[in-house]
């Protein structure tokens, strides 16, 4: 049989109209930032491109006058030291400013930030700073050593790599950078005639080109680390706003929960008032304690308004019950109770109901049962309503049966078990919700408000215990209410004292 357990799970909703307008709305932004942008991809990610630079730059600068001051020294083994020396103040100054202007940008950049200047005034500061790498071609045009021009060209290797590295989130600041040392290096390796300086020459080219395409290669690197960021950063804010959007959801929806609780149970007790007054006076009319009708009819009439008062009491009954558990103010009056005794008390109760029915009800009940610890009224209402249901939904000629019993950890349960119809499958979900109804079983039973399971299953979690409903079409239905052994007293074995093994005697005088 399935079975169904106490959790309900809400329909999902459709979220395809909200999803195509995201899409779309943050097609439209990309476009604008594209637009806005002066690298051609994003405008927000032309800040981040530019930061790097000047990150890589800052944080390069004392490495690079190292570097520089390395270099000067080697060269002044071959070159006068005041050629090296005046070469290696060029190059430091113009580091210098370039770390500058970068960590000034690194203070104002969330101030006015305008990307087309801010890349402007660094290409040329980089433009500065590569004419002044420039100048060890004048090293080499200015000294007669043999070697010098080994020397030149391999500074220049070194000082075009830094640059290329230090410079790979923007392009033209590479290119700046890189290109007047390495067409002036060029162009004197050419002069100097000579096999080896126009090797070297076209080693000077093909390295430029080489640091050109490895630049543009780390900037599209660290574009694509800019746009995963951009879109794990999208997608956190997206899901705080939901998470945001959710929670205000569940208070709304929680005080939508108490201000129903508080209604329900409001009008309950103002209905139930004038309701005993009826059901009361209906009582009287039709029982005849005044006297005898003048009209036959109206004993008749008296009798159908005191059992639809009766069943509206019953209604009004279980809307306040299960408003009170759902507020969370249903309270247990624990005390030891006899599970059978109650179980009996309630077949006593509903044997009318069923034999005027026509079902045969049959009891079933376990062997020196202890007490259970729970509510009396509460576990009475469980049993109640289960076995009403079962003889609401069993049609004539058939069999309810009420066993209670022991269960298989050590507790004790109530199983009613009828020759219904039985529930669907897909509807076992639907009979455990508030309020709701199984299609068969309105075809084929008086109608009820659909609170009589409910209410069962949250008076068995208040006890700690588990309802578990199985049912199988043209076959019947079982409901097992089962309390956990935490609840079952047993007799305690006798406790038996021990004499101590030690025993002092004294004799009186």
């Amino acid at each position: 049989m399935p079975s169904v357990s106490a959790t309900i799970h809400p329909d999902a909703r459709d979220g395809t109209g909200r999803e195509r307008r995201w899409t779309l709305q943050k097609a439209v932004f990309e476009a604008r930032e594209r637009l806005a942008s002066s690298t051609g991809t994003r405008a927000s990610y032309d800040l981040g491109l530019l930061t790097e630079y000047a990150k890589a730059r800052v944080s390069g600068a004392p490495a690079t006058a190292l570097m520089i001051l390395i270099l000067a020294a080697l060269s002044s083994l071959w070159v006068p030291a005041h050629s090296a020396a005046l070469w290696a103040l060029a190059v430091l100054c113009a580091n210098l400013g370039v770390a500058l202007a970068c960590r000034h940008f690194l203070k104002r950049r969330a101030r006015g930030f305008d990307a087309r200047r801010w890349s402007a005034n660094f290409v040329a500061l980089e433009l500065v700073y590569g004419l002044s790498w420039a100048t060890l071609a004048l090293l080499a045009q200015a000294n007669s050593v043999r070697d010098l021009a080994v020397i030149v060209f391999a500074m220049l290797l070194v000082g075009m790599a830094a640059n290329a590295i230090a410079t790979r989130s923007l392009r033209a600041a590479t290119f700046a950078s890189t290109a007047p040392a390495a067409i002036a290096v060029s162009v004197t390796l050419i002069g100097l005639g000579g096999t080896l300086n126009f090797a070297l020459a076209g080693v000077v080219v093909g390295a430029e080109l080489f640091f050109i395409y490895l630049s543009r290669q780390l900037h599209a690197s660290e574009l694509a680390r800019l746009e995963h960021q951009g879109e794990k950063d999208a997608l956190i804010n997206e899901l705080e706003a939901a998470r945001n959007m959710s929670d205000e959801a569940r208070r709304h929806a929680e005080q939508s929960n108490v201000a129903k609780s508080r209604f329900l149970a409001t009008m309950s007790h103002e209905l139930r008032t004038p309701l005993n007054a009826i059901i009361g006076f209906s009582e009287v009319l039709h029982s005849e304690l005044l006297g005898p009708h003048q009209v036959p009819q109206y004993k008749e009439y008296a009798g159908d308004i005191h059992a639809s008062g009766q069943h509206l009491l019953n209604l009004i009954n279980e809307l306040l019950d299960l408003s009170r558990i759902e507020a969370g103010k249903y309270e247990l009056n624990e005390e030891p109770v006899q599970l059978v005794a109650i179980a009996e008390d309630s077949r006593r109760m509903l044997e009318i109901r069923a034999r005027q029915k026509g079902l045969e009800l049959v009891a079933s009940y376990g062997d020196n049962l202890p007490k259970l610890w729970g509510d009396e009224r509460a576990i009475r209402q469980v049993v109640l309503n289960l076995l009403s249901n079962a003889i609401k939904f069993t049609p004539k000629g058939g069999r309810v049966t009420l066993t209670v019993t022991r269960s298989g950890d050590g507790g004790q349960l109530v199983s009613v078990r009828d020759t219904g119809p039985g529930i669907p499958e897909n509807e076992m979900e639907i009979v455990l919700s508030s309020f709701g109804q199984g299609s068969l079983a309105q075809k084929t039973a008086e109608q009820g408000a659909g609170l009589g399971l409910p209410i069962v299953q949250n008076i068995m979690e208040l006890h700690q215990g588990r309802f578990d409903l199985f049912s199988k079409l043209r076959f019947g239905t079982e409901a097992i209410a089962t309390f956990p052994r935490a609840r079952v007293m047993d007799a305690l074995a006798p406790v038996k004292e021990k004499p101590n093994r030690l025993r002092i005697y004294s004799d009186a005088s």
